[in-house]
């Protein structure tokens, strides 16, 4: 959506506070909620802090938790360093670094034979320059750095999380696999090959997924 560019706010407590008024004020029930990468982190504090009720299922795509971060109770995170790069990228030439990262990790175009789409890559880096600088350079805090451990165990709904085996910024040895085995009614399905943008390159097998668990 088109979110107002607030200047506070910008931590996963603030994203599922947000996500639950929007649920609240619509009288939604027995939903079923989809969230990508850090999306992934806002649908587990959701569910976990406001959906008792409301939630039918969750699924997490490509999704951060239960930590991203290197630390030392979580050794298989990735050190800090790789998010100072990304808050140096955004915070010195975001349009650049939106461009580099559509055309290269995050869709897993710089792979040898990849099928390159230059309207994936231009889209990617439409939807990014419409956002706020501020939320984005703040938000590499939120997705890599919050603890998601207990929201996870605190989710008693089934819950499918989908991940590409060769997804290069949210590697599956330190999200998927963990949070699998933390959540209580958890299915992981990997896909050999695919990237972290698996929802926009390889859209028809992710749909074929995401139906059959929402129908089943």
């Amino acid at each position: 959506g088109r979110s107002a560019q607030v200047g506070h706010g910008h931590d996963m407590d603030h994203y599922a506070a947000d996500a639950a008024a929007v649920v609240a004020h619509l009288g939604l029930r027995d939903v079923v909620h989809v969230g990508h990468c850090a999306g992934g982190g806002e649908v587990a504090r959701y569910v976990a802090g406001h959906g008792a009720g409301r939630v039918a299922k969750a699924v997490l795509v490509g999704a951060v938790p239960p930590l991203m971060v290197r630390t030392e109770s979580n050794p298989a995170g990735l050190p800090v360093e790789v998010f100072d790069g990304f808050r140096e990228g955004v915070a010195t030439d975001r349009s650049q670094f939106y461009l580099d990262l559509a055309s290269g990790p995050f869709h897993g175009f710089n792979r040898p034979g990849a099928d390159v789409s230059q309207g994936v890559i231009q889209n990617w880096w439409r939807q990014g320059m419409a956002g706020s600088a501020q939320a984005h350079h703040e938000g590499i805090r939120a997705f890599s750095q919050t603890d998601f451990t207990d929201d996870l165990q605190a989710i008693d709904v089934p819950t499918l999380l989908l991940h590409g085996d060769d997804d290069q910024l949210v590697p599956v040895a330190g999200s998927a696999e963990l949070a699998a085995a933390l959540a209580e009614d958890a299915v992981l399905k990997v896909y050999p090959g695919l990237s972290h943008g698996m929802c926009a390159v390889s859209a028809d097998t992710v749909n074929a997924d995401l139906l059959d668990f929402i129908r089943s």
